[in-house]
């Protein structure tokens, strides 16, 4: 006992002060102290309200994106297994925290044994033992306390992928929502057009019975007709997808949401002004950032777990038991037995590959680095490129308004002059194509324009603390 409290002693004094390995210094994501492009299209480098950030999409003013929202939170099951990494991750870091406290295993048997008669007279004999063994490993140079340090890092780094996860989630969900919306306007104007132009073939039939024009005018109002019917089925089979695809990521079966999504509803506006906030900002609200810095701190531990293995390893080990050949006195004093002692044993020499395993774990090291600078370029990266794609598609939403104004009142205009004989029927096609094709690519813009509302907020790390509790 006075050996064991010794070396408790001894351990804790050393123990205090030596940690082998490199000790993470964590590192700060560098950024320009402003947006590369110039603000407009109503984002501005206010920081954004933290309240908007974690529920975002409610600026879009939808009660059905809204709820879907949530349901995504609870059903999906990319989310679901996320959740389980983290418990992962929980349950190593256990296993390595438990390589502080002595071991201890009990074991008990009862047998029979005969020698042999020419090497010790073939007598016959029982042995009945109980016990315990325990032992205890001094982390003297610290590659526990490593380890326990690299399996913390990794909790976060689950933590972070999950958040990540939640980020992603929450933007699919909206950009399905909204390329539903998109399908059903498109669908719409489809259909709308469809019937103008069975209007203009019935007008037109009229017209050549009556002998005012020829079969040409006919055929050119019915290929114009069936044109547009075409594009429908295609626009359905691109519907029903989104839906479905809807649905995968509630974690629900195809078709579970039709129902709740058959009535046609508008294309979810953004609001006027987006308060995007600072690059660093960005950085250090994204994720996924964050998870490339935590892996980095993991792996600069393990670094020093692979450092601990140079320096010997100090044990106290103890048995204490019973031992008898007969079981009549199995429990008696005279039974005992113990033993009690430190114990140390040294890698002394295995060819180099215990400094191999250090310069292993340098190299991954400086890969989780070099892996994290890219990260942050990339996170800087999307957030560049989908400001300028929201603003621009405003512009050019801008200039389809326009040109879809004046192509309805071109066809409003070329109608009234062929029913007047005035113009020819090819007027009346020019005219109402670019109508048709100008309307859908104001719809499509429309939808751009939320989907990249959608990605910008997905860019800025937004809406990953909207989600369940983690600690």
């Amino acid at each position: 006992m006075t050996v064991m409290l010794l070396s408790f002693f001894i351990y804790i004094n050393i123990s205090s002060c030596m940690t082998v390995g490199p000790d993470y210094v964590k590192v700060e994501p560098e950024a320009a102290v402003s947006w590369n492009i110039p603000l407009e299209g109503g984002l501005n480098a206010d920081s954004p309200n933290p309240e908007t950030m974690v529920a975002w999409w409610e600026a879009l003013n939808d009660q059905g994106l809204s709820s879907i929202e949530m349901r995504a939170v609870k059903g999906n099951l990319d989310l679901k297994k996320a959740r389980s990494r983290i418990y992962e991750a929980r349950a190593l870091r256990g296993m390595s925290n438990a390589n502080f406290f002595p071991l201890m295993d009990g074991g008990a048997s009862a047998g029979k044994y005969r020698t042999s008669e020419n090497n010790g007279g073939g007598d016959e004999n029982s042995l009945y033992t109980a016990g315990f063994d325990a032992g205890w490993e001094l982390d003297i140079f610290g590659g526990i306390r490593r380890l326990v340090e690299a399996a913390d890092a990794e909790i976060e780094v689950a933590q972070s992928s999950l958040h990540y996860a939640l980020v992603t989630l929450q933007a699919e969900v909206a950009m399905n929502y909204v390329e539903v919306r998109t399908f059903q306007k498109r669908l719409a104007i489809a259909e709308t057009n469809s019937k103008i132009q069975q209007k203009i073939l019935d007008l037109n039939r009229s017209r050549r019975k009556a002998g005012l024009i020829n079969e040409l005018v006919i055929q050119e109002s019915l290929y114009t007709l069936e044109h547009t019917r075409s594009v429908i089925p295609s626009l359905q089979t691109g519907l029903d997808a989104a839906k479905n695809r809807l649905a995968i990521l509630l974690g629900e079966t195809p078709g579970s949401v039709h129902g709740e999504l058959k009535i046609r509803r508008l294309i979810p506006v953004p609001p006027v002004t987006i308060a995007v906030g600072l690059p660093a900002e960005t950085l250090r609200r994204r994720p996924d950032v964050r998870q490339a810095e935590r892996n980095l701190a993991a792996m600069t531990a393990r670094v020093g777990v692979a450092t601990a293995d140079l320096y010997p390893k100090f044990r106290l080990f103890g048995t204490m038991g019973l031992e008898s050949i007969s079981s009549g006195d199995f429990l008696t004093n005279a039974s005992r037995t113990w033993s009690l002692g430190p114990g140390i044993s040294w890698n002394i020499f295995h060819g180099g590959a215990l400094r191999q395993k250090i310069k292993l774990q340098s190299a991954r090291q400086e890969q989780s680095l070099i892996q994290y600078e890219k990260t942050v370029l990339k996170a800087l990266e999307e957030v560049e490129n989908i400001l300028t794609a929201y603003a621009k598609e405003q512009h050019r939403q801008k200039s389809l308004k326009t040109a879809t104004t004046a192509a309805n009142r071109a066809y409003e205009l070329a109608l009234d002059l062929y029913k007047a004989g005035l113009v020819d029927f090819s007027n009346v096609l020019t005219a109402q194509n670019a109508m048709h094709n100008l309307q859908d690519k104001l719809a499509l813009s429309k939808g751009s324009i939320t989907l990249n509302f959608i990605s910008l907020y997905k860019a800025l790390g937004g809406g990953w603390s909207y989600g369940p509790s983690h600690k």
